[in-house]
């Protein structure tokens, strides 16, 4: 019965190491004084300097934000309606057929995705001229089509374990369906939705096998720049830009977290006083 405890811990601390000490690895690196990525050369910053006036970074950088911001909004909210109609409409013409088309991104391969995508594109263009190139456009609808499908699962799993009372109560003293959609479904599934939107966030901004597809010429997100680079060998400069990316995201996760919490403290707060309400 002792040796229980100690082996989950122990498994538990060799899986926090498995995952944290290659980033910590990297993070300490980056203030590798030596061009050798691998080689200590003293503690310098340069390679943070020489970074931010890396024009080429700055340009992949803007980009990737740009597409990840846009497409990660847009995923959410069709994923968002999807999920939605998933979980509170359950029989509907068509529904086997729309549950699958939406979920089919989820388990189909990146490189199917990508040669599906691209073959689309370039139907397009010849059918009706647009779009006329590949970049900017092509990479955002392609980010947007498997991303969506994170959203849609997960909105879909929140409103399914959600209790529909408050709603049918809101209906039956003359509330609009649209109204109870936006002051009850809505404010229940937030965090859901605040959830979906982070994942599609990180997953639209390190996406590059279907980005490597939908791209062309002189539209090279930060991903496929990082990518061409480590081909020629992992260097500081690397390094230096995947500790800054740790950094946001950990400072996203982080405020993303006290929001969810903050929503749910005042939820249960609302829920309280509407029980005492009607004592």
């Amino acid at each position: 019965m002792r040796r229980r405890p100690i082996f989950l811990i122990s498994v538990l601390c060799f899986g926090f190491a498995f995952f944290y000490i290659p980033i910590l690895s990297m993070i300490v690196y980056s203030f590798n004084g030596s061009r050798l990525a691998t080689v200590w050369g003293g503690f310098s910053t340069k390679w943070y300097v020489s970074l931010f006036s890396n024009k080429q970074v700055g340009a992949a950088l803007f980009l990737s934000l740009k597409i990840a911001l846009i497409s990660a909004t847009m995923a959410t909210i069709l994923g968002t309606m999807a999920g939605i109609a998933l979980a509170r409409f359950r029989r509907f013409k068509g529904r086997l057929f729309f549950s699958g088309m939406v979920t089919a991104p989820l388990i189909m391969p990146d490189v199917i995705t990508g040669i599906s995508s691209l073959m689309l594109f370039i139907l397009m263009a010849e059918w009706i001229g647009w779009p006329s190139t590949r970049g900017f456009t092509t990479i955002t609808l392609a980010h947007i089509t498997f991303s969506m499908v994170y959203v849609t699962t997960i909105v879909q799993s929140r409103l399914i374990s959600a209790e529909r009372d408050i709603e049918e109560a809101a209906m039956d003293l003359g509330s609009k369906p649209w109204q109870v959609l936006w002051d009850i479904t809505l404010p229940v599934i937030f965090p859901a939705i605040l959830s979906g939107w982070l994942l599609a966030f990180t997953i639209s901004l390190d996406e590059v096998v279907i980005t490597s597809f939908t791209t062309g010429p002189g539209n090279t997100t930060l991903p496929l720049l990082i990518w061409s680079k480590v081909k020629l060998g992992v260097t500081p400069d690397i390094n230096a830009l995947a500790t800054l990316i740790v950094l946001v995201v950990g400072i996203g996760v982080v405020i993303a977290g006290w929001l969810m919490n903050r929503a749910e403290k005042q939820r249960d707060r609302d829920a309280r006083l509407a029980y005492r309400a009607n004592e």
